[in-house]
C-alpha cells in the first residue's frame, strides 16, 4: 500500500484527511515524493511548486519542503515517518541486532515534543499500527519490526552510530547555532554516511524559509525548477498547502512588516536580512592557540560586560587594550543561566582587578542593579553610550581593515559569524543574533573592543563638532 492510499484508507489515516480541499496539495506532494501517479489538479500543483514540467517516476531519496508557516509542514513529516517505519521492511539491510531508525531533527524540544505527539497519535489510533508498538520512551518508539522513530534536537553528535533508513529534518533554516555557524551542513553532512548502507533511504528537509544562506537555500538555487536535478524542491505558500488558513491573518502579518510575513507566509527568502561579518574576517582576526592574554603591567585596559537576570540569556565580560593601532582582545568570560548573579558579579570584579580595572562599561539592562552589585566589588559599572546595534555598526569597519585581534574562543568566532543586518521598513539597520541563537558572548567583545579602538574620522570629526 502506498501513502496515498493510507491516507484514504478509513482504517489507516483517513480520519485525518477528510477534507479532501484542505489536503488537496499535499496528496499532490506526496505522490511527487513517492513517485506515485497524479491526479490532473495534483500535477498542475506539481508543476506550480517545483518548477518542473516532468512528472516523477520514481520516488525522491532527496527532497526538499520550503513552505510558510501554519502550511501542515510537522504533521506531514510525522506522517511519512510513521508510513515508512510501518509499511517498509529494512531487516534484510540489518546486521543481528541492529535496528534501522527513522529519525526526525526537530528545532528544539518544544517542536520536538509537537511532532512526537504527532506520531503517537498517527501509531496509537490507528489499532493495526499499535499492535507494532514494542517500546515507548519520551523520544522514540521502537517497532516489532525491528524499526525505531525517534525524534531529537539538532545536533550533529546525535547522528552518530545510528543506521538510518530516513532522516527527516524540521524548520533547518532555524536551527540553533550555538556551537557552530553551519548547523545545518554540519547535521546533513552526518546525516548521509548513517544512511548509505540502507537503499533508497530518504532525506526529506523541511522549513519556512529565512535569508539567503544555508542549506536550504543552497537546495532552492541548485534544484528548484529542473527537471533533471538529483533532488526534489517543492516550495509553496501558507495558503497553496492549507487553504484553511485566514487570509485575514497574512494581510495583517503583510500591513505589520511585509519582509517577514512574505518569508513567513509566501515561502519568499527574505532580501532584508544578511551577513554582518564574512568567516574570512572573523577567522583573518583569530591568532589559533590563543584563548586568553594575560595582564601586562604598561598596558591600559578596557573592559565591556552584557549582565543577565541569571534566569535565560549568558552574562558575559571582555576585557581589551590597544597596542600600535589595533584593539586587542584580552580575556572573555561567559556564565550560562541559570546562575547566581551576585556570584557572577563577584566573579567578574576578581577578574577585572587582575587587569587592574575599577570601572567596567555595560548596557542598559536591569536598572540599577548592575552598578550597585559592581559597586559592592569596588568596581563602577558605567552605562555605555551607544546601544548594541550600534556597536557593531562601528567595530564593523575595524574588523574589515585588520584592526582587531580577537582570541580563539569558538562561542565567540561562531556568535559573531551568525550576526544578522536587518533592513527596517523605514531604511534603518540593526544589528542583531539570528532567531533561536545568542550573541551575548559577541556583545561583549564588541564592546571592549570599541573601547579600545581609535576612533574613526567620522567619529573624529563628530567630537569635535560636537
Amino acid at each position: 500500500m502506498n501513502l496515498l492510499q493510507a491516507m484514504s484508507d478509513p482504517k489507516l489515516f483517513g480520519p485525518w484527511f477528510k477534507d479532501a480541499d484542505t489536503w488537496a496539495a499535499w496528496r499532490g506532494f506526496v505522490g511527487a515524493l513517492f513517485g506515485l501517479p497524479l491526479s490532473e489538479a495534483e500535477a498542475t500543483t506539481y508543476r506550480a511548486c517545483t518548477g518542473r514540467q516532468t512528472m516523477p517516476e520514481a520516488a525522491s531519496t532527496e527532497a526538499w519542503l520550503i513552505c510558510g508557516r501554519r502550511a501542515g509542514k510537522s504533521f506531514v513529516l510525522a506522517l511519512i515517518a510513521v508510513y515508512l517505519a510501518c509499511f517498509r521492511d529494512y531487516r534484510q539491510y540489518l546486521a543481528p541486532g541492529e535496528r534501522a531508525t527513522i529519525l526526525i531533527i526537530a528545532t528544539d524540544r518544544r517542536q520536538a515534543r509537537t511532532i512526537f505527539r504527532y506520531i503517537r497519535g498517527l501509531l496509537t489510533e490507528v489499532p493495526m499500527l499499535a499492535r507494532m508498538i514494542e517500546r515507548e520512551t519520551a523520544d522514540e518508539f521502537d517497532l516489532k519490526n525491528r524499526v525505531t522513530i525517534e525524534v531529537g534536537t539538532s545536533s550533529y553528535r546525535a547522528v552518530r552510530g545510528r543506521t538510518l533508513a530516513a532522516a527527516l529534518c524540521d524548520e533547518l533554516a532555524f536551527w540553533p547555532s550555538d556551537t557552530s555557524a553551519s548547523p545545518d551542513y554540519e547535521i546533513l553532512d552526518a546525516l548521509r554516511p548513517a544512511m548509505a548502507t540502507i537503499p533508497n533511504g530518504m532525506m526529506l528537509c523541511a522549513s519556512s524559509p529565512y535569508a539567503r544562506r544555508g542549506a536550504l537555500y543552497d537546495a532552492f538555487q541548485r534544484y528548484h525548477g529542473r527537471d533533471d536535478a538529483p533532488a526534489l524542491v517543492w516550495r509553496a505558500a501558507t495558503r497553496t498547502m492549507n487553504p484553511s488558513v485566514p487570509q485575514r491573518v497574512i494581510d495583517e502579518a503583510m500591513e505589520r512588516d511585509p519582509a517577514s510575513a512574505s518569508a513567513e507566509y509566501g515561502a519568499q527568502f527574505r532580501t532584508d536580512v544578511e551577513t554582518f561579518v564574512s568567516r574570512e574576517v572573523v577567522e583573518a582576526a583569530i591568532p589559533r592557540g590563543v584563548m586568553e592574554r594575560p595582564p601586562v603591567s604598561d598596558l591600559s585596559y578596557h573592559a565591556f560586560t552584557d549582565p543577565s537576570g541569571g534566569a535565560s540569556d549568558s552574562m558575559t565580560l571582555a576585557i581589551s587594550h590597544q597596542e600600535e593601532g589595533r584593539a586587542v582582545l584580552d580575556a572573555v568570560r561567559e556564565r550560562k543561566a541559570p546562575f547566581s548573579p551576585e556570584a557572577v558579579v563577584s566573579e567578574f570584579a576578581d577578574l577585572l582587578k587582575r587587569y587592574r580595572l575599577t570601572a567596567v562599561t555595560g548596557d542598559r539592562y536591569g536598572g540599577e542593579w548592575p552598578a550597585e552589585s559592581f559597586k559592592r566589588h569596588g568596581i563602577t559599572y558605567e552605562e555605555s553610550k551607544k546601544y548594541k546595534s550600534a556597536i557593531y555598526t562601528d567595530i564593523l569597519p575595524r574588523l574589515n581593515s585588520g584592526e582587531v585581534e580577537l582570541l580563539d574562543v569558538p562561542v565567540l568566532s561562531t556568535q559573531l559569524i551568525t550576526l544578522e543586518r536587518r533592513t527596517a521598513r523605514g531604511g534603518r539597520d540593526s544589528i542583531d543574533h539570528a532567531p533561536g541563537a545568542h550573541d551575548d558572548v559577541a556583545n561583549a567583545v564588541a564592546g571592549a573592543l570599541l573601547l579600545s579602538s581609535k576612533p574613526s574620522i567620522i567619529e573624529l570629526y563628530t567630537r569635535l563638532a560636537g
